[in-house]
């Protein structure tokens, strides 16, 4: 009997602020990849297209409208996957999003829901919070999607969409800074909430400096009992692509009498089908998990990939100064 496998690809980039054209055509550049690999599904982080944070470009409603018509533009080149893009939506109000899209449109939006306004974050000040956990129905596969502290709460929306939508996988897409200790208490959380849930959880972080911030990547995919399946590439572009079985997780949904009772505390989430044939996979992909750097590698590596991105982000010309 053949399983109902789904190929997932990580697409962890380091996005430019404000660079919509060279946002827009690596975005491009990693779907063509994660294309050739045969992929259903290839994720990118939060803000993806527009660099993470955008801050008072979010004031220009130039910048807004230009970021719609890039999304517009890129869906319009998507064909044989489907792809979850991190933008800015802009309808009554302006919304930290993410769009599903396929064979050359937008199929739906998420909206994030727990907005960060602490530390370096000032998402109040620009966004408004989104209210809907739609849940995706991808090739016979419930996603459930959501946007990086989303899914920091416990009660956040993954719970909703894993128990009321009976979503296999939860995707999450993010821009989370590193800090010392930081991808640690990350791994943590995400393995408890794949637990929590009895859902398999695909995370994708960001990667880059951004003025005087640095983001780490180190992607993630936990199985539906916390354990680490994936690990992409710490401090470095990755695209990392693996195998998922969301028979076994529904198998695991139908053994367990509790969650079933469970589920009459939480509504069915609004369901958009996504049809597209998949492919048939005839080897599937070996796991990879990437080794992480001890602390004071660690420290090292993001004091330069700060350092370097400051400078080629915001256009530096580096001059050789001779000293007579």
């Amino acid at each position: 009997m053949e399983r109902n496998l789904l190929r997932v690809s990580l697409a962890q980039i380091n996005s430019t602020v404000g660079d919509l054209k060279g946002n827009s055509d690596k975005i491009l550049s990693f779907i063509e990849k994660a294309h050739a690999r045969e992929s259903d599904i290839v994720i990118f982080p939060e803000l993806a297209l527009t660099g993470y944070p955008p801050e008072d470009l979010l004031l220009k409603p130039q910048f807004l409208q230009e970021n719609m018509e890039a999304l517009n533009s890129l869906a319009g080149e998507v064909r044989g996957i489907v792809a979850v893009v991190g933008f800015v939506e802009v309808e009554d109000d302006i919304f930290n999003a993410l769009a599903v899209i396929s064979e050359g449109e937008v199929r739906g939006v998420y909206r994030k829901i727990f907005l960060p306004n602490y530390g370096v974050f000032d998402e109040y000040r620009y966004f408004q919070r989104g209210r809907e956990t739609p849940v995706f129905l991808i090739n016979g596969t419930r996603v459930g999607v959501s946007i990086c502290e989303d899914i920091w709460y416990p009660e956040g929306p993954h719970l909703n969409q894993a128990i009321g939508g009976e979503a296999q996988v939860l995707v999450n897409i993010s821009a989370s800074p590193f800090h010392v200790g930081k991808r640690e208490l990350r791994e943590k959380m995400l393995s408890t909430r794949a637990q929590e849930c009895g859902a398999i959880v695909a995370y994708v972080n960001m990667v880059g400096g951004q003025d005087e911030l640095v983001f780490d990547g180190g992607s993630l995919v936990f199985d539906e009992k916390g354990y680490l399946m994936v690990r992409a590439k710490i401090f470095q572009e990755d695209l990392v692509t693996i195998d998922l079985e969301p028979d076994r997780v529904l198998r695991s949904h139908l053994q367990d009498p509790r969650r079933r009772a469970k589920k009459l505390d939480y509504p069915s989430p609004p369901l958009v089908e996504i049809s597209r044939e998949g492919k048939h996979k005839d080897k599937r992909l070996e796991k990879r998990i990437e080794t992480v750097p001890v602390q004071e590698e660690e420290i090292f590596r993001a004091l330069v990939l700060g350092t370097r991105d400051y400078v080629r982000k915001n256009g530096f010309e580096l001059k050789r100064f001779w000293w007579g």
